[in-house]
């Protein structure tokens, strides 16, 4: 059964999002601004939820429709063959989002969305009630400039809900961001790596994670795994098959807060994780930063200055920071902050930034190598 599926992301994360869709051998993968489209069969939509650490969920592409008025969404709706995935029982709430469409009312869109998917599936199964008490199969929709399209979600809870982080301290980063600042930085389980800022330590987690090639889903249960139009074997198989892909070895990463009660809790979820005996957690001032080895890669996110902490407080943090890297030898740096005045701060220019976004942050990526 061939699936046409879309993964969306955080914005600037697309192309890292199709890359390893293409490892994971996907066909047809079209990135799209916040989304990454592609082609798959029942294994590969169990491999993308899985094994995706950038993507932010999986959705399968039901149809596509223009939806300029409400009896244009509703027949569209109708049109789509609804029964070959839902069955009788299946509950089906709908949620999603309209930009720059004159249908712009979402709770109205979510309506006739309902109604039209109810009636036909009324009508398919002949019977004039829903229970809606099975599984979940939550439909999402998304009108573009008049131009609509619907998904089941497979997932669930989001991917970036890894498990490991039940708790954290204020303002965390985002799994996904945390993989892909890891990604970016090109580390692979060679070298030394460190995070200085490590908060609950969900980049070290994730550098960890990667090092190990853990699938980071792994551990956890999709929406999909309780569909009657899926092999349930396919999961334990895609499962199987992602163990088969671990790497062992002796990994050199370090992370250090200056909050005792943050490296505590980083160091639990590295416990969760499965990752505790990979990483060296420590309480250090990021001011006072040092490290004896000869190379290595710094990735990190300290406090911006805008929900943790002032914004002079930051400057001064940065700067102190700066101070104590250029006293370091052949270590490369990767720093995640929104604060429009970090090179000035931090006493130099970056080789290279990336705009990213943690959640509706817009941050740079500052790249020192």
């Amino acid at each position: 059964m061939d699936f046409e599926l879309c993964i969306p992301c955080l914005f600037g994360l697309e192309g890292l999002v199709g890359n390893e869709l293409r490892h994971m051998d996907m066909t047809n993968v079209r990135p799209e601004n916040g989304r990454v489209y592609f082609n798959t069969d029942e294994a590969g939509l169990a491999r993308a939820n899985i094994r995706s650490r950038f993507g932010e969920r999986v959705l399968l592409v039901m149809g596509r429709f223009p939806a300029r008025t409400f009896d244009e969404l509703f027949e569209g709706v109708k049109a789509i063959p609804w029964e070959r995935y839902i069955p009788k029982n299946g509950a089906f709430p709908v949620k999603g989002h309209s930009l720059d469409s004159a249908l712009h009312s979402v709770p109205d869109c979510q309506k006739i969305i309902k109604k039209a998917a109810a009636d036909r599936l009324a009508a398919k199964y002949k019977v004039n009630w829903l229970p809606e008490d099975g599984a979940l199969y939550q439909i999402q929709f998304a009108i573009m400039k008049d131009q609509a399209v619907l998904y089941l979600d497979t997932t669930g809870t989001g991917l970036f809900k890894r498990g490991y982080r039940p708790a954290h301290v204020a303002a965390p980063l985002r799994e996904t961001l945390a993989a892909a600042l890891v990604d970016i930085a090109g580390y692979r389980g060679r070298g030394d790596f460190c995070d200085p800022f490590c908060g609950s330590g969900t980049i070290a987690i994730e550098a960890a994670l990667a090092a190990k090639n853990r699938a980071p889903g792994i551990r956890r249960h999709f929406s999909a795994e309780r569909w009657d139009f899926l092999p349930g074997a396919i999961w334990d198989t895609v499962r199987e098959e992602a163990r088969a892909r671990e790497f062992a070895g002796d990994y050199h990463i370090f992370a250090s807060d200056i909050d005792p009660k943050a490296v505590t809790m980083a160091r639990e979820n590295a416990k969760r994780a499965g990752v505790d005996d990979c990483i060296s957690f420590s309480v250090a001032d990021a001011r006072e930063f040092s490290r004896n080895t000869d190379r290595g890669v710094i990735v990190t996110n300290p406090p911006y200055g805008e929900r943790l902490m002032e914004k002079r407080e930051a400057e001064a943090l940065y700067a102190a920071f700066g101070r104590a890297y250029r006293e370091t030898h052949g270590w490369q740096l990767y720093l995640l902050s929104s604060h429009t005045e970090f090179e000035r701060s931090f006493g130099r220019t970056a080789s290279k930034k990336r705009k990213l976004y943690n959640g509706t942050i817009k941050c740079d990526l500052f790249m020192y190598r």
